[in-house]
């Protein structure tokens, strides 16, 4: 694979880091984790959900992040000793911990999550302010200028004459 340097780009621009530390980070592709595995899904026109795979995992286990327009999902199972009626003699239930970041577009904000039946749900939306949101423009006339006459009014009295 092969790798590109940035470096004359750092000192001719200014306020582009973090699109440059996103270039850095699709280099890394091929190292990305692939535990716990997840899905991306649009549920509405500003709307979106995160559902990760943590079977396994409690409440009090997970954490949810958010810094920067970076999302984090954390989780850390507590030590397991062996069960009440026995001895574990094969786990094959990951018990690992694991962290995933999601990297969020601007205006996009974390409504809420949900841990039901070993996936947890994080529901994101985009918000975008009134600010940054397209308006109409009315064009005024001047002042006490005299409203343009009708074409079709002077081609009639050009006929009429």
């Amino acid at each position: 694979m092969r790798t590109f340097d940035l470096s004359p780009l750092y000192r001719n621009t200014v306020g582009f880091d973090r699109l440059f530390s996103l270039l850095d980070s699709v280099g890394g592709v091929d190292a990305a984790p692939t535990y716990p595995p997840y899905n991306i899904e649009r549920t509405g026109e500003n709307a979106y959900r995160i559902t990760v795979a943590v079977a396994g995992f409690t409440e009090a286990e997970l954490g949810i992040e958010v810094k920067e327009n970076t999302l984090t999902l954390k989780g850390e199972k507590k030590a397991v000793e062996s069960t009440e009626a026995g001895q574990m003699l094969y786990r094959g239930i990951a018990a690992r911990a694991f962290e995933r970041r999601f990297q969020l577009a601007d205006h996009v904000e974390v409504k809420g999550a949900a841990l039901e039946n070993g996936l947890l749900h994080v529901d994101l939306v985009r918000s975008i302010p009134e600010a940054k949101k397209p308006r109409v423009i009315p064009i005024a006339t001047a002042a006490g200028a005299e409203a343009p006459k009708s074409i079709e009014g002077a081609v009639g009295s050009a006929q009429a004459a």
